[in-house]
């Protein structure tokens, strides 16, 4: 099957809109939980039992990413319209850890709202970061395709950029949702384990987990792993064009600590995936892996790599192997590169054996994410979720795909 020549329409289905979750429920791991089994059979589950349903020498991997407070609004002098600024990823310093921990300004690539009455000069706001106020101004500097660099600058050297955009300000829940951001989302939005800043978009098959459900997988005997990659605003983007051919994929940053490099070389175990950002990272991991063996930088997953002619179909021991091997003659301790990795019918699974998901809009690169891992049995599962009154989207129920 080429993945290129997918009619995106194959990929649709009705959603009722009373099934789209609008707020998470009080107790995040007491959610439903559609349980398919790897002989295609369907369970219905609560998802504080998923200790009990996954394999014994399961190797359970989740994105520690965390939100960031993404979206600012800012009003123009003079005429006070507002414009509201969206954070995308750093442009200069380029390093996510460097920009948030910049205390002399940075740049930004943003969407820029109402963009048209922001047309020159600086947009100001005044914040109060731990009783002292300052002084926070934005600066359009380019265009960036559809997008536009800006640069902050603050009057306080003291102050980080990581509380600049803490104070200045919210969480950018997903659009489909049709509400504004409510104080509860600063909690909702966030998986219990979140740490390293960068998303604009949470890691939602991660909302469900508490602490008691770690501690009973960790009674279970099941180990717990962390890497990161950071969500962009592309990645619940609906496909717009005819063929999934013809989408462009978004670039994401990733980041796998050596250690994890390390056990995927060498574990026999049964990795599964918390939520389809870390299927994404696990996955580019093995074609990072091959990039090296060919003698590329292992810097960022192409869209098509993984289907090209020349794409080395090596034992994910080899690739971990190879990156390995890179990462010590560049003595690095953790691996950072981006992917444009598209994962669709007609992709063959390297690392992931299992994932734990939510159910995803119709026509979107996470739904071919999964008809690629279940073989095209996506919509039976999808039609069982929407006749018993499963929650969707980010908010919603969750799935384990074994």
């Amino acid at each position: 099957m080429n993945p290129r020549e997918l009619d995106i329409e194959d990929f649709d289905y009705n959603l009722p809109d009373e099934l789209i979750a609008r707020h998470p429920l009080e107790q995040r791991d007491r959610c439903r939980l559609l349980v398919r089994h790897s002989d295609g059979e369907l369970e219905e589950r609560i998802f504080c039992e998923l200790p009990e349903l996954l394999p014994c020498d399961t190797l359970l991997i989740a994105n520690n990413t965390r939100v960031i407070n993404a979206r600012m609004q800012f009003h123009k002098p003079g005429s006070g319209a507002r414009i509201e600024i969206f954070c995308l990823e750093p442009e200069n310093p380029s390093d996510y850890e460097r920009s948030f921990a910049s205390t002399t300004g940075c740049s930004w690539i943003c969407f820029v709202g109402n963009s048209k009455r922001w047309k020159s000069g600086g947009l100001t706001m005044t914040l109060d970061i731990d009783g002292r106020e300052v002084e926070l101004c934005a600066e359009r500097i380019a265009k960036e395709g559809n997008a536009s660099i800006v640069k902050f600058n603050w009057n306080d050297s003291s102050v980080t950029f990581s509380s600049i955009i803490q104070a200045a300000g919210e969480i950018p829940i997903p659009p489909y949702l049709n509400r504004n951001t409510e104080q509860s989302d600063s909690q909702d939005y966030q998986t219990v384990y979140s740490r390293i800043e960068g998303s604009v978009a949470a890691p939602t098959a991660g909302l469900h987990f508490t602490p008691a459900l770690f501690e009973s997988l960790k009674a279970k005997g099941i180990e717990c792993r962390e890497l990161t990659l950071h969500v962009g605003a592309g990645t619940f983007a609906p496909v717009k064009s005819d063929t999934v051919g013809e989408h462009e994929m978004h670039s994401e940053f990733i980041s796998v600590e050596k250690d994890l490099i390390e056990k995927l070389a060498e574990s026999k175990s049964t990795v599964i995936a918390v939520g389809t950002t870390s299927v994404r990272t696990l996955e580019s991991l093995y074609h990072l892996g091959c990039m090296c063996g060919q003698g590329i930088i292992p810097d960022e997953v192409p869209q098509w790599y993984p289907y090209s002619a020349d794409h080395p179909d090596i034992p994910v021991a080899e690739s971990m192997k190879n990156l390995l091997d890179y990462m010590r003659s560049k003595k690095l301790d953790r691996l950072v590169a981006s992917t444009r990795i598209i994962i669709a019918p007609g992709y063959k699974y390297r690392i992931v054996k299992g994932m734990v998901t939510n159910f995803h809009q119709p026509k979107s690169t996470l739904l071919l994410l999964v008809s690629a891992f279940t073989g095209g049995d996506w919509r039976r599962m999808y039609d069982y979720a929407v006749q018993s009154g499963f929650r969707f989207l980010s908010y919603g129920d969750a799935e384990l795909l074994l």
